[in-house]
């Protein structure tokens, strides 16, 4: 009796909890109109534990997605306005000394937050980009010989400028191996821009957002993703994907091991958004060009062609 109770519990459970994910993606669609896709994606990557570099021109909605996720979903949120003149300590934290105590002190940087929205990314100088790296990896950062824990959840979402934009420099290989997914926003339909534009007429749609599902829910969704089912198959089938990269003739740097994980955890997300216990092989092919096409770099020949 009592172990059929706690079974009923635990699919009720199951099945509240995705429809909460599944109201997150509503809420965000009152601010980012026909990119229910990209949505989709942003929050597979929340639900994974992932970080998410999303890059389109200016003025695609890119920091209106990140805001309206963070206000949907209840996360602290912090905003970096990435500049040239933007320092490592700004991200990380830095000591300053008390007089009155006569000792120094931590004061934190932006990454002390669930969502970081680091806007612009790519202006900003390659040691400030760097200080993310061990945050977005290890959800800590060390400052002084000292390390200090980021809360959990906690998760990255950096925009770009595509490269070649007047004072952008360019990611290194290292930090983009570290975002699970890289989104492409693009330009609205003309329906959908005129909807976006009566939208704005009055009130910021993103003061309509409501707040679904909090820290603790996230967490616990977190977990029940860890065992939703693969199969051993589906182990292999990764990897051959992953593998094939490594070995194109066009291509100068193929998908890390790295990306093998990501693309697991990815996918058990994807499932659990879509209803299901279990992975299946549309799963994976659905997330692989935007969770390894930014891994890869070409060789100088295959750019010319």
């Amino acid at each position: 009796m009592n172990k059929e109770t706690d079974k009923t519990c635990t699919e009720f459970d199951t099945a509240a909890a995705h429809s909460k994910v599944l109201a997150v993606i509503d809420e965000i669609e009152k601010v980012i109109v026909g990119k229910r896709s990209e949505v989709i994606l942003l929050m597979t990557a929340l639900l994974s534990g992932s970080h998410v570099l999303i890059e389109d021109v200016p003025g695609t909605g890119k920091t209106s997605l990140a805001a309206s996720l963070a206000k949907a979903t209840g996360l602290d949120f912090k905003r970096a306005q990435f500049t040239p003149d933007v320092m490592a300590s700004d991200i990380t934290g830095f000591n300053i000394y008390n007089r009155q105590k006569e000792s120094f002190e931590f004061r934190e940087g932006l990454v002390m937050c669930n969502l970081l929205l680091a806007d612009e990314v790519n202006r900003a100088s390659p040691k400030t980009q760097s200080a993310l790296l061990e945050a977005m990896e290890e959800n800590r950062v060390t400052v002084d010989g000292v390390t200090y824990q980021i809360p959990d959840p906690f998760m990255v979402i950096a925009t770009q400028n595509p490269t070649g934009y007047v004072g952008t420099y360019p990611l290194p290989e290292a930090q983009l191996d570290r975002f699970a997914l890289k989104i492409r926003m693009g330009y609205p339909s003309a329906e959908e821009e005129i909807d976006i534009i009566k939208a704005r007429r009055g009130v910021n749609p993103l003061d309509r957002v409501d707040e679904i599902i909090g820290i603790e829910e996230i967490r616990q969704i977190r977990r029940h993703i860890s065992d939703i089912r693969i199969d051993d198959e589906l182990y292999g089938y990764i990897v051959a994907l992953v593998t094939s990269t490594r070995k194109h003739p066009q291509l100068a740097l193929g998908a890390s091991p790295r990306a093998s994980v990501a693309l697991m955890h990815l996918s058990q997300a994807y499932a659990f958004i879509r209803g299901r216990e279990y992975v299946l092989p549309d799963d994976i092919g659905a997330l692989f060009r935007p969770a390894i096409g930014h891994r890869l770099m070409l060789r100088q020949e295959a750019k010319l062609s």
